[in-house]
């Protein structure tokens, strides 16, 4: 049996492991948090041993409760070891997720009412049958994942609205509001972040929803836009805990779309849309950035002004390029801001077993060991075709369940998010573990004390390995192409 180093060991050994599982040869530095002292009694590890759900690959398992649980008691062996330790703790999660488009309560709304509560339940209840998501995406306006494009303030061409009298939440009463007010009887405690995709197309440079920039005159109007959306949601009992100023500000060829450069953001949140929020009694927080890990320049740029950082919560992160230890980059540099990864897309062409492991690697482990208080897939739901999306929008995009007339079909994209969001509730802490060969691994300690152990193999063999914990091993296997998730 492996004996248990020394807390500071530890921390030497946990620094190095912490940004494998990234696919960078030469990843940025990290900073270790100081060694929290041991709790007074020892972590209690069950008589049962652990518990533990599989999804493999081939699809044999779907988020599948093993009959069996694993003893603690392992001899000593030959096998890699996973070293889950309490004492090390990172940052604390928020939640896992989607992004829920307009067009995906559109779909929800068109099922019979006993299929939506279903629905919803299975998503985001607590109970057994269900896969506990915390954490929401939603568009302030149209996505590309829309039924149409639209703001809350579209005016006749020529026309220009500054004190924004015609604002109104009216293109989302029909399916978004119901939807979310349903969601929210099921998980009052459910968090929101909510993203534009374009401003209304009059404060833009080129009058379109299509690219384009926000125009400098306008720049007060569109912060009290957010101001008055916000607003707007919490008359309907919608809690909005966060926005972002852009979904991907550096990709206007979108439908929406905007253009923000990092100089153009830091001006609006220092001297709009930071003190807007404050002149109205807002507690929302402002993320910034919202676009993908290859320009970690972008965040760094924004917070390196120290008039725009005093408004700033954090940075979010897409990973269509880059590598995920951007994340700590932009950490290590900010230590005290925070940093969310919001979205990531399944294809329609994708592979299950491909998108299975790439997903759990980096949106789900590789986020979470890079500090990420949030993993978030792309779209909740499509139909068989993949609508609804705008012209122009994301033809390929899979939700995490297919809806068709009143049949279901969950994608990958649901089992991802699943094999996290069922086992990690919101406030639960992230713990020390390592990699080790072609097994990847995070670790979680929940309210409740009990432990979390998520284990990916990317290899296409069975691999056998150790969990140890509290100086006790036990000995698993894993299929190959395979994930599970381990509880005590």
């Amino acid at each position: 049996m492996i004996k248990r180093s020394s807390a500071y060991l530890l921390a030497f050994v946990f620094a190095l492991n912490f940004v494998s599982c990234s696919k960078s040869s030469n990843p940025s530095p990290v900073v270790t948090p100081p060694v929290t002292p041991p709790p007074a009694t020892p972590p209690v590890i069950p008589a049962t041993g652990i518990s533990y759900w599989l999804t493999t690959g081939d699809r044999s398992n779907l988020l599948s409760k093993q009959t069996t649980a694993l003893p603690f008691g392992t001899v000593a062996n030959s096998f890699p070891v996973l070293l889950v330790d309490s004492v090390l703790t990172f940052q604390t999660v928020d939640g896992f997720g989607y992004t829920l488009t307009e067009g995906s309560t559109f779909l929800i709304n068109q099922l019979s009412s006993t299929d939506r509560t279903t629905l919803l339940t299975e998503l985001f209840g607590s109970g057994e049958n269900s896969i506990g998501i915390s954490y929401l995406r939603l568009g302030i306006g149209a996505t590309d994942l829309s039924t149409r494009v639209y703001t809350y303030n579209d005016l006749p061409a020529g026309q220009t609205d500054p004190t924004l009298a015609n604002f109104s939440l009216a293109p989302d009463q029909a399916t978004v509001i119901p939807v979310l007010k349903q969601i929210l009887q099921i998980n009052p405690a459910i968090k929101l972040l909510a993203t534009p995709w374009t401003a209304p197309s009059w404060m833009k440079d080129n009058n379109s929803s299509i690219g384009g920039s926000l125009l400098p005159a306008y720049n007060q109007a569109y912060a009290n836009y957010f101001v008055k959306y916000i607003q707007a949601m919490q008359a309907e009992g919608i809690r909005i805990d966060a926005i972002t100023p852009q979904n991907e500000p550096l990709h206007p060829g979108n439908n929406p779309s905007l253009y923000m450069t990092a100089a153009q953001q830091t001006a609006f949140i220092k001297n709009n849309l930071g003190p807007a929020f404050v002149a109205a009694g807002l507690t929302t927080k402002i993320i910034i950035y919202d676009h993908n890990a290859d320009r970690p320049d972008y965040p760094l740029e924004v917070l390196a002004d120290a008039g725009a950082r005093q408004y700033i919560d954090g940075s979010a992160f897409h990973l269509y390029a880059g590598n995920i230890s951007a994340l700590s980059t932009v950490h290590n540099a900010y230590p005290d801001k925070n940093v969310y990864f919001t979205e990531q897309y399944t294809a329609s062409n994708g592979n299950f077993s491909g998108d299975l492991q790439w997903h759990l690697k980096n949106v789900i482990i590789g986020s979470m060991r890079n500090h990420s208080k949030v993993a978030l897939e792309w779209n909740l739901a499509n139909d068989a075709s993949m609508n609804p999306h705008t012209p122009g929008g994301c033809t390929t995009c899979l939700g995490a369940v297919t809806i068709n007339g009143n049949s279901i079909t969950r994608n990958v994209a649901y089992y991802n998010i699943a094999q996290a969001s069922k086992f990690v509730p919101a406030s639960s802490k992230r713990i020390a573990s390592n990699n080790s060969g072609s097994l990847q691994s995070v670790a979680f300690l929940r309210p409740d004390d009990k432990k979390v152990l998520i284990v990916l193999n990317e290899s296409s063999a069975t691999q056998n390995f150790n969990i140890q914990f509290n100086g006790k091993m036990l000995t698993t296997s894993l299929p190959g192409a395979s994930t599970a998730t381990y509880i005590w």
